[in-house]
């Protein structure tokens, strides 16, 4: 029987990376087929996402499966559990995974702050006794977010236009690649048992999806979902790549257009009336 739980074990594992594998092949395919037809006006957000007729249909699905399947479960999650149990859940989770934050340290060259990472990891894994505390932060070891889509911006390759990947979501070509490194090094993807293994990244999901509860509703009530998903999300990978203090102007132009536009096209920008209020005095 335990060898029959450890093949499926290793098979959902598998198919998880052929999952992930396969949907950024196909998003990538898409744009190589396409790229060379998609072409916009002067002044659009073309240079963000020149891929929006691919995006949206695959954010579609994406907002279906989550409609139906992941926002239930973590609504369930979030019902059933108590604030502190889902604040010391998640502090198990961002422990178990930090070291992708510190490898990707290293490899920017940030040898301090990847020493600091260590000492973070080492601290929480054993005093907070395997990460349910966060004895480090107390410590002044402050906790940090880095993965190989930023590590390839220090490298100098660029971040590509904006894609949303089948079931994994929002990304950039570079960050989207570097979904597969990430792994490599993501304890949670090469634990040795796969029924841990799968149980785990199952829980893992669940925390990851409780986490973005809050925003459900801003999203839903933005104008258009899609924009804003799109945007919140290259505002915080500028945001990171930049370890919070990206370039303003540039920053502004380019990621604020979207919402610029949409909402121009929303609400036509007509001058308000005069009133006897605003209207100038008459001269004599």
């Amino acid at each position: 029987m335990k060898h029959l739980e450890s093949l499926r074990g290793d098979f959902l594992h598998r198919r998880f990376a052929d999952i992930c594998r396969g949907a950024l092949l196909f998003s990538l395919l898409a744009i190589l087929a396409t790229g060379s037809g998609c072409t916009r006006p002067p002044n659009s957000s073309a240079s963000e996402d020149p891929f929006e007729k691919i995006n949206r249909p695959i954010f579609t699905f994406n907002a279906g499966f989550d409609t139906y399947l992941l926002r239930p479960v973590a609504k369930g999650y979030e019902t059933v559990s108590t604030e502190g149990f889902r604040d010391k859940t998640n502090n198990f989770f961002e422990n178990l995974t930090y070291p992708v934050d510190i490898v990707n340290a290293f490899l920017q060259g940030k040898i301090k702050q990847g020493f600091q990472d260590t000492g973070r990891f080492a601290l929480n894994t054993t005093l907070g006794l395997g990460g349910f505390l966060d004895p480090a932060t107390i410590a002044g070891l402050p906790q940090h977010e880095e993965d190989f889509g930023q590590t390839f911006s220090v490298w100098g390759i660029p971040q590509g236009p904006y894609i949303v990947i089948p079931l994994l979501g929002p990304s950039t070509v570079a960050s989207g690649i570097g979904i597969w490194p990430n792994t490599q090094v993501n304890p949670i993807m090469q634990w040795p048992t796969s029924s841990t293994r799968s149980k785990l990244f199952i829980a893992w999901t669940i925390d990851e999806r409780a986490k973005l509860l809050p925003f459900d509703e801003a999203v839903r009530e933005s104008f258009d979902p899609y924009l804003f998903v799109r945007d919140a999300y290259l505002q915080n990978r500028q945001f990171l790549i930049f370890d919070g203090n990206p370039p303003v102007n540039d920053f502004e132009d380019e990621f604020d257009s979207g919402f610029d536009e949409a909402f121009d096209e929303a609400f036509d920008d007509e001058p308000a009336p005069e009133t006897e209020e605003t209207a100038s005095p008459a001269t004599t």
